[in-house]
């Protein structure tokens, strides 16, 4: 018979540190687990700190047995965007970890799904932590390799879990892998020419790091119009934008993230990230002191990142269908090649997003990974 344990909501700061712990002692033996910063995550999870709580809310649980070890944490989260956009009665669950005790995993799900009926709400969608503007979706294919960064990973029981209790699969997402040395791209290379030949007033231009804010706004505004007919889009606030550049301002290679211009308009942009988690995850303990910090210096300056992730691109509405996405993927792998990165991840890429996937297969991408979305009525 399993040990009896409770789960509860934080209430405490102690409960807190609980919390934010667990999955560290979790994957502690899991080689493909990279651990983020704990500053990272608690700041996350702090609504003086973090722009989500501008619209959302969230009450964290933890599952606990009688000598007070953790066994497991949830959160149910209202986003007020994706209800002001849908209005369909749906709130979410994140940050889910968990023993491999389907019995605790029950008590987690049933404590958010409570919150969340007390909330006015009908529906439960996740894993979003907090947002599907954030790191969101379930592994359910690639377990024997390391995310990228900003990706989740987690053990394939969750999946199992998930389905005991009743969620279904809302949409499946693709992580696609390129080697750039061995890509093709002829295909795609023959396109974007006649891309540029229809079009002959496009240019395109690198991030300028002297005028970073602007530049992010007009990201933002490019973003929340591309994507606004995608399953699922939640328009990001100029505050959550604020800081997601904020964020990526530390880490961004300029090189690798530009715009396209058509005469005076600013059509498209695309945003690629240094694979940093080829050195957190050196960084197991998840704190920057007092080693962590040099490890993470050490192994991001001496030539180990060697791939990058594309996690943003957004073409406006009134020029899609015309090939400026081909011409910003292979401009992506162009660049990349030319500064020395090995490979490029392009994700998550929606299920129902044929015309990037078949541009993804003509270069022969390899699907590398597979991530998912459940919901279930409450």
């Amino acid at each position: 018979m399993a040990a009896p344990f409770t789960a509860r909501p934080v209430t405490s700061k102690r409960d807190r540190k609980r919390f934010i712990d667990f999955p560290y002692t979790l994957y502690r033996d899991h080689t493909f687990w990279v651990p983020p910063l704990r500053i990272e995550l608690t700041r996350i999870l702090n609504p003086k700190k973090n722009a989500f709580f501008g619209h959302g809310r969230m009450q964290l649980f933890l599952a606990e047995d009688g000598r007070g070890n953790t066994l497991g944490t949830i959160a149910a989260i209202v986003n007020g965007m994706h209800l002001k956009k849908y209005d369909d009665g749906n709130g979410f669950f994140g940050f889910f970890e968990c023993v491999e005790r389907y019995d605790v995993a029950e008590a987690l799900f049933e404590a958010a799904a409570d919150w969340l009926r007390a909330q006015g709400l009908t529906g439960m969608r996740g894993p979003a932590n907090p947002s599907l503007n954030d790191m969101a979706g379930l592994l359910v294919d690639g377990f024997d390799r390391w995310p990228a960064i900003l990706m989740p990973y987690n053990p394939p029981y969750y999946a199992d879990f998930l389905a005991r209790y009743g969620f279904e699969r809302a949409m499946t997402m693709w992580a696609y892998y390129n080697h750039l040395k061995i890509v093709n791209t002829d295909k795609l290379r023959r396109g974007t020419e006649i891309v540029k030949r229809r079009n002959p007033d496009l240019r395109l231009r690198e991030l300028d790091m002297k005028r970073f804010e602007a530049d992010a706004r007009i990201m933002r505004e490019i973003y929340n119009d591309a994507w606004s007919d995608n399953w699922g889009h939640v328009p990001v606030t100029e505050a959550e934008f604020a800081q997601m550049t904020r964020d990526m301002k530390q880490i961004v290679d300029p090189h690798i993230v530009y715009f396209l211009e058509k005469g005076d308009e600013t059509v498209a942009f695309v945003a690629s990230l240094p694979n940093l988690n080829e050195a957190l995850v050196h960084v197991r303990s998840g704190r920057l002191f007092p080693t962590g910090l040099f490890k993470l210096l050490a192994y991001s300056h001496f030539g180990t990142n060697k791939e990058i992730r594309m996690p943003l691109m957004g073409v406006r509405r009134k020029y899609h269908g015309r090939g400026f996405d081909a011409l910003l993927i292979l401009e992506t792998i162009d660049r990349a090649d030319a500064l020395g990165y090995q490979a490029c991840e392009m994700s998550w890429i929606l299920d129902n997003n044929h015309a990037l996937r078949n541009a993804l297969k003509s270069i022969n991408s390899v699907i590398d990974k597979e991530y998912a979305l459940f919901e279930k009525t409450l």
